[in-house]
């Protein structure tokens, strides 16, 4: 099949092997088995995410796949890959908004079928909504419409659950992705590609204490963390890494919040 026509990709664009999985990023199914657990019912009165978790104009200049944000801020963004057990990420979601914070969840289409009034849950407690492909598959070893259907399969989901694409696409099973992922994508409504900076390894299910460590560890002003739902160390480990934030100064902020 014949690549089509993209635009041109800015100098700025990361070059990473064909498929992106040589680098660190999550697995191919790293967000667990998905339970019949139900989710919280949505919020029948909750506005459309571009109103609520947008809070400005992103600034010039951001590389097309954005690994951190200011290291002179005192905002951290803590990102989740959603899929797995709804209820254990509506656990997680309660406790982040317990301490205060807001996180940014980059959801898989599939899960939002299987789940879908967690998209509305999500946003009802002030956090951030994201694409993260349709069926987390390695996206970066698709051809061109193999790859605009994986990012176009989400984006329509969340367009018709939340009334938005979301501001962010995270590409899957990998931490960078291929300039033709990042020309797609920018097609598709997302100008930048969302990677990370730190690396929880969480969804090996390394135990909550590694997990709090890892965070703490690597963990910088600016920082954007990976993290899942579907794993129940994960869970157990938040408070601990929310508390190591408050006591460095920093504050878990939605993605969009910690740019602008």
């Amino acid at each position: 099949m014949s690549t089509p026509s993209l635009p041109p990709i800015s100098r700025r664009a990361l070059l990473v092997t064909a498929s992106g999985s040589a680098l660190a990023g999550c697995a191919g199914g790293a967000g667990g088995h998905v339970s019949a657990a139900a989710a919280r019912p949505a919020r029948a009165n909750t506005p459309p995410q571009s109103s609520r978790t947008h809070p400005g104009h992103l600034p010039p200049g951001l590389p097309d796949q954005i690994e951190h944000g200011p290291r002179t801020s005192h905002k951290v963004a803590l990102t989740f890959h959603g899929q797995g057990d709804p209820a254990l990420a509506e656990s997680l979601l309660t406790t982040a908004e317990k301490a205060g914070a807001h996180l940014t969840v980059m959801a898989v289409g599939t899960w939002l079928d299987a789940h879908p009034a967690m998209a509305r849950r999500v946003l009802a407690g002030g956090h951030e909504l994201g694409n993260h492909t349709q069926r987390h598959v390695d996206i970066g070893a698709l051809d061109a419409a193999q790859a605009r259907a994986e990012i176009e399969g989400c984006a329509e989901k969340l367009q018709g659950l939340t009334g938005s694409r979301g501001r962010w696409f995270r590409p899957s099973q990998a931490r960078l992705t291929t300039p033709l992922v990042v020309g797609l994508a920018r097609q598709a409504g997302y100008p930048h590609v969302l990677s990370y900076d730190v690396d929880s390894l969480d969804w090996t299910d390394p135990g909550p204490a590694k997990v709090r460590a890892v965070v703490a560890g690597q963990v910088r002003p600016g920082s954007v963390v990976s993290l899942h739902f579907g794993h129940p160390g994960t869970l157990a480990a938040l408070p601990g890494i929310l508390a190591d934030l408050h006591r460095r100064g920093l504050r878990a902020v939605t993605t969009s919040e910690l740019l602008t």
